[in-house]
């Protein structure tokens, strides 16, 4: 059943009169609907193949009551939600449907609006439920290993470890410079993992305010701190039974660093303000662009932390270094673009693509699909050319720039060019990455954190990131 087909309807109860006056009844409100007055006729009907999105039932029939017409539904047709109705006197059978896994049931006679109501939720329901496997189908099918676009010898010895410890239930680190695709990899490793089909929760440590952090991953009690109005689960407690990846890990305080240890060791998770303490089932994935290892020398960054989270290393290499794979990359990017667009087929010429293989991407992949995306809207009739491309593409900077800045015989004023220059890149990158400040962090490699306090400082207003 789509949008514009009615939910096909099976009506069956032995009493003809109140068979034809519920298909009346349904047929007004725009259904498709068939009639049939036992559970032997039922048995028939489904041999036949034949199809519902809801099933509604007499309970007492002769030949094959309602509990066997309901048996027969949830074991031929797991689909189709049945709706009982019963006389008035016999609510202990209702309940036993009920028990037996009928969606709801009615008592004769029954209020004809109420009826509509409940049949329309069985309905509601069933949609709601084919929608999530449609997204469930579609999420596997992007975040799939093959999928991951590589064929470069450094992409496939990612994809080769990373399929190994899909179903191990170790904890994966997974380093790389910002826009190599580190959620693309934690994404694949769940979605080809035994938890496949539970919960995949991502948090951006880098993003989230520090002093709401463990309100955000651990969750609180109602009346925990002002403004703690009810209780909250927490992102930990939210990802039971699936996976959590933790995003710029590197950014977790010191104070947090002892809690997540804490989780990480035992899996138990203790809300703000609570006293007790809740076992979570999960599996943890954490990403990085920084260096751990210096940070855990220079003393930012727990030793017995880094340790418990690189259990397994995924090293995600630069685009710069895998240059062979931007072909591929391209024509996956565009069609991607086309797709969410809704426009034909975008084209790209030769020398574009020569223009694209000649640029660094400091800011990768995300920057390679952000210049992409850009560029169709110059194109001429779906087509990128060269000119279409932005600049500095093609050329670089090093090699176009002075050898390096003259000092005036007057002087300058240092801080006021540093300024200058600081505002111009800040305000290219914000440009380049459509407002989103973590891409913007990215894109000039330094933290969230640190983009905030600079754009503070210098007045700078931007869109926070949705």
């Amino acid at each position: 059943m789509d949008n514009h087909t009615p939910a096909r309807i099976l009506v069956v109860d032995d009493e003809a009169s109140m068979r034809e006056m519920v298909a009346i009844l349904l047929r007004r409100n725009g259904f498709d609907v068939e009639t049939t007055d036992s559970g032997r006729q039922v048995t028939k009907l489904l041999d036949e193949g034949k199809q519902y999105d809801l099933v509604i039932t007499d309970l007492l029939m002769d030949h094959g009551g309602g509990i066997d017409v309901l048996t027969q539904v949830n074991e031929r047709l797991p689909g189709c939600d049945v709706i009982v109705i019963t006389a008035f006197g016999t609510a202990e059978s209702a309940v036993e449907a009920m028990k037996k896994g009928a969606f709801d049931y009615v008592t004769k006679p029954f209020n004809v609006d109420e009826f509509m109501i409940i049949v329309r939720q069985a309905l509601e329901r069933q949609a709601l439920i084919r929608e999530n496997i449609h997204l469930r189908a579609q999420v596997r099918g992007e975040f799939r290993f093959v999928d991951i676009v590589g064929r470069s010898r450094p992409m496939r010895e990612v994809i080769d470890l990373c399929q190994k410890v899909a179903d191990s239930p170790a904890t994966v680190l997974i380093s790389g410079e910002s826009g190599t695709g580190k959620e693309v990899v934690a994404r694949a490793i769940h979605f080809s993992g035994s938890r496949s089909d539970k919960p995949f929760v991502a948090v951006n440590c880098g993003a989230l305010p520090e002093q709401l952090m463990e309100s955000e991953l651990f969750g609180h009690v109602k009346g925990a701190f002002t403004g703690a109005g009810e209780e909250k689960e927490g992102l930990f407690r939210a990802a039971h039974q699936g996976t959590i990846f933790l995003d710029e890990i590197g950014e977790l305080p010191p104070p947090l660093q002892v809690k997540m240890l804490r989780v990480l060791q035992d899996r138990m998770v203790r809300p703000v303000g609570s006293a007790t303490e809740t076992s979570v089932d999960i599996r943890v994935i954490a990403a990085t662009n920084q260096d751990l290892a210096s940070q855990v020398k220079q003393g930012t960054f727990r030793k017995d932390l880094f340790f418990r989270l690189n259990v397994m290393h995924v090293q995600l290499p630069p685009l710069r270094d895998r240059k062979e794979d931007i072909p591929v990359l391209i024509d996956h990017l565009l069609q991607r673009i086309s797709s969410e667009h809704g426009s034909p087929s975008l084209q790209i010429t030769p020398d574009a693509v020569r223009t694209l293989l000649a640029y660094d991407y400091p800011g990768n992949v995300r920057e390679l699909a952000n210049i992409l995306e850009r560029s169709t809207i110059l194109a001429v009739e779906g087509t990128i050319d060269a000119a279409d491309l932005p600049e500095p593409l093609g050329r670089s900077l090093i090699s176009d720039a002075p050898a390096g800045p003259v000092l005036p015989d007057a002087g300058i004023d240092l801080d006021k060019v540093l300024e200058t220059h600081e505002r111009a890149l800040i305000t290219q990158a914000l440009d380049r990455s459509d407002g989103v400040r973590t891409q913007a962090a990215a894109l000039l490699g330094i933290t969230f954190r640190s983009l905030r306090y600079r754009l503070t400082k210098l007045g700078i207003s931007a869109d926070e990131e949705s």
